[in-house]
């Protein structure tokens, strides 16, 4: 692999790059604005997101081009993975080899369209790997022991949860209930609750913040702007935590039910080395105050956040395009 390649993790909330001798080059949010004349982007992260809600719709289009976990808008990210490609590769001439983590459940045919992006972009070779997989590789564990790992990925748009051994997942699970699905949950619980409107933005502040998903953790205020439901005047509110965990209670509660159904299907042997090495929780909802000890309460298993749990797909890409033996053994596809 050559000091070129890149690894990404494309992620609903996050697009993230690993670029191979320098580590993690790209941490920005996956919002992309477009001029609708041109299709050109104009901004990719930050900048792009700062615009969502306030573009002039026949000018200016911010969009998300990932949704669920899976590829929205494939022309879109086709485009961005360019950018990227640009923006890192100095030599024009130079083609880069990629590494990208998808989640669990996407079909042969999105992953398909993943690659199909990636090659379109301008990449050498492409090789698809599941985003538990290299999470898990991200945070240190050997993927290729004969021994039970599980690794719960809480991303924007999937949950993914997954019991690895030997470099493969034996039982898994990707469900669409994640950052994003919070995200809505406070949009709704605030309105029903203050009779205030507010947009994503403010919600992912709220939970990023204040959010809490166990009962004794810290209770923290904070003021929030919105739109009165009754006059449609602009006022402000003030919203704790424990409001915040009323909110999002059965969101939390339906992954955990969720990670019990992965767990009632796994081999016993398995099962006895997640009992005794516990679970590993990655992606930035495992930043949620309190996640760990709701879910080691509800299934008696010793549950821990990998450290930068944000970062744990793009540190396992990186990882991979370091270690080709170990990529051909976890990679969806390989490309020789």
């Amino acid at each position: 692999m050559a000091k070129n390649d890149l690894g990404i993790d494309l992620g609903t909330a996050n697009f993230i790059v690993y670029q191979l001798g320098k580590g993690i080059v790209l941490n920005e949010p996956s919002v992309v604005a477009i001029e609708k004349k041109t299709n050109k982007i104009l901004a990719i992260g930050s900048e792009a997101k700062e615009m969502l809600g306030k573009t002039p719709e026949d000018k200016i289009l911010a969009v998300k081009p990932m949704r669920d976990g899976v590829i929205a808008d494939y022309t879109i990210i086709s485009n961005v993975l360019k950018y990227f490609i640009k923006k890192l590769n100095k030599s024009m001439f130079f083609k880069c080899n990629m590494v990208i983590g998808i989640p669990t459940k996407t079909t042969s045919v999105e992953q398909r369209a993943v690659y199909d992006a990636a090659l379109k972009a301008g990449a050498k070779r492409v090789h698809i790997v599941l985003e538990p997989t290299v999470a898990a590789i991200g945070t240190g564990l050997d993927v290729m022991k004969p021994m039970g790992n599980m690794v719960i990925d809480i991303g924007g748009g999937t949950t993914d949860i997954a019991v690895i051994s030997l470099g493969g997942i034996v039982v898994g699970d990707s469900i669409k209930l994640a950052g994003n699905a919070l995200d809505e949950t406070i949009v709704k619980g605030t309105r029903r609750t203050f009779g205030l409107i507010i947009g994503e933005s403010t919600a992912e502040e709220i939970k990023i913040k204040i959010g809490k998903v166990h009962p004794d953790v810290e209770d923290l205020e904070l003021e929030i702007k919105g739109r009165d439901a009754v006059t449609g005047l602009p006022r402000t509110e003030i919203i704790n935590s424990t409001d915040v965990y009323k909110m999002i209670k059965s969101v939390i509660e339906n992954i955990i039910s969720r990670i019990k159904l992965v767990l009632e299907k796994t081999p016993p042997e398995l099962s006895a080395d997640i009992v005794k090495h516990g679970i590993v929780l990655t992606g930035g909802g495992a930043l949620l105050r309190g996640i760990d000890k709701a879910i080691e309460e509800e299934i008696g298993v010793p549950c821990k956040i990998a450290d930068e749990p944000l970062l744990c797909v793009a540190k396992g890409t990186g990882i991979l395009l370091e270690n080709e033996e170990l990529l051909k053994h976890v990679a969806v596809t390989y490309e020789k």
